[in-house]
């Protein structure tokens, strides 16, 4: 009773089979990842416009509280928020109607030189 190498049958996989597998896992888990990294990006610049934006709108508040109207020109002021330190750019402006004053509030950050966002209001002096 001889052994013969064609009525042997091995059961397993090859070493090709394993890391052609291993590859095609590589592949999918750098994508996973490369997805994550993205997301986590994304909601940073997400969570830093919510702040911006709550800044722009603290802005404005403050100057609808403020007693008559704002006189018209440029303002620049820090308005941190939630630990970020923000500068709020105030531009105001007459309007044909002289009880009321347009508003722009740019918001910027610390790290960018772009604004994170951009508010326009109008602040009436009717009380």
């Amino acid at each position: 009773m001889t052994c013969n190498s064609a009525d042997r049958r091995q059961a397993g996989f090859t070493l090709i089979e394993v890391l052609v597998a291993l590859a095609i896992i590589a592949v999918a888990l750098t994508a996973a990842l490369r997805a994550t990294g993205l997301m986590a990006s994304n909601h940073r610049a997400l969570h830093d416009k919510a702040l911006a934006l709550l800044s722009a709108q603290n802005a404005i508040a403050l100057l609808r509280l403020q007693p008559g109207l704002p006189r018209a020109g440029t303002q620049s002021d820090a308005c941190p928020q939630g630990g970020l330190s923000l500068r709020c750019d105030l531009t105001i402006s007459n309007t044909m109607n002289r009880s009321f004053r347009q508003v722009n509030v740019k918001v910027y950050g610390a790290d960018g030189p772009g604004a994170l966002i951009q508010l326009d209001g109008m602040i009436s002096g009717l009380r």
